[in-house]
């Protein structure tokens, strides 16, 4: 399953520096523009509670845990839509992610410089998305043109008509927002729309992670961040995600017991790392279903709303091609239990067919035949 998130953002806002920390790699990360020429990526384990409790059920051996893929995306700027600092090759970088992660600088500090000289997370943040929405005006111009030459094809054929006069509609409609700098309305034109788009980068959906100072981190500091603040006030608290990129690749470097220790010390309750791996693995609509036993507890990530038949083919593709059925309980139901015999009595193990709709948490054992 090819499901990624981009890190996106100016140079030097410590893009670099906390995909080393989500992914334990080593990417460089060298005060200059445009370090890393090419996408990075790198796939980063998504913590669940779940998991040991089903090892103790299951008295498995060992633990796999779902996976997400994050990639580095080199430093955009001003003009990137029209080539500058490679600027060609880094939106056609972003087109291939599901899911982009603003990352933006909220701190001050002299040895680092800034393209721009001020910090401004959201001045940064107008930058980049205004730079893909210059990119997606030079391919609706493109799709427009073609349009009208399909048109003109297709007098004899009067449904496949009216879809193209909708979609040139609503693709002029559109630009005017792209050109309004108007980036929710593009984002709310392209999820309802009732006929196809091309693909549009500024209309994915995106995270902001805000990159703090090292001293901002204790005792939620951060709160009193002017720039946080600001990135709060107009994204809203639930899309902002506070870290300090130096510290989480510090941490990421430690032990588990020295990592605990460092947290402790600086009043941390929960890894930024962990919340960004979380939020990630919700905003790209991956769900997680398990497979047990005692050889192994292994966690799915799939796409949510997937039918079992689908879903089974993330195991292996023999069970998609020979898909008989399956038997299917939810984690939630044997966590009360503590026993299978117990859930069949109370016939909460199902027999589904191959248009079964997964749900986050099911334990699946899949039937097939090839």
């Amino acid at each position: 399953m090819s499901i990624a998130a981009g890190l996106v953002g100016l140079p030097n806002v410590g893009k670099s520096t906390l995909f080393n920390a989500l992914t334990k790699s080593s990417v460089p990360a060298e005060n200059y523009p445009f370090c890393t020429i090419d996408p990075h990526k790198a796939i980063t384990t998504v913590n669940d509670n779940r998991m040991p409790r089903l090892q103790k059920l299951f008295n498995s051996q060992r633990l796999i845990p779902a996976t997400t893929q994050f990639v580095d995306i080199a430093g955009l700027v001003k003009g990137a839509a029209e080539g500058e600092g490679l600027g060609n090759q880094f939106l056609s970088h972003i087109r291939e992610v599901n899911l982009i992660l603003h990352v933006l600088r909220c701190f001050e500090d002299e040895n680092i410089t800034h393209t721009t000289n001020t910090i401004d997370p959201i001045a940064d943040f107008e930058t980049i998305v205004t730079e893909l929405g210059l990119k997606d005006l030079e391919s609706l111009e493109k799709r427009l043109q073609k349009i009208d030459q399909l048109l003109k094809a297709s007098k004899s054929n009067p449904a496949q008509e009216k879809l193209l006069h909708q979609e040139r509609q609503l693709s002029e409609t559109i630009k005017n927002a792209i050109n309004q700098s108007n980036w929710q309305d593009v984002r709310d034109l392209t999820a309802s729309a009732t006929c196809e788009l091309i693909p549009l980068l500024c209309a994915k959906n995106y995270l902001i992670i805000a990159n703090i100072a090292e001293h901002e981190i204790a005792d939620d500091g951060y709160k009193q961040n002017p720039h946080y603040q600001s990135l709060v006030n107009k994204f809203g608290i639930e899309r902002v995600i506070p870290i300090c990129a130096r510290a989480e690749y510090e941490l990421s470097q430690l032990s588990d017991e020295e990592s605990a220790e460092f947290m402790a010390m600086m009043g941390l309750k929960k890894s930024g790392l962990q919340t960004i791996i979380e939020k990630t693995y919700e905003n790209l609509g991956l769900i997680t279903f398990f497979t047990c036993g005692p050889q192994e507890i292994h966690a799915w990530p799939i796409k949510k709303g997937i039918s079992v038949r689908q879903a089974s083919g993330e195991i292996h593709s023999d069970l998609e091609r020979g898909f008989i059925c399956s038997e299917i309980y939810n984690c939630e139901d044997l966590f009360k239990t503590n026993s299978i015999n117990a859930l069949r009595d109370q016939g909460k193990i199902r027999t589904e067919g191959q248009n079964y709709i997964v749900q986050d948490g099911d334990i699946i054992l899949v039937k097939f035949n090839v």
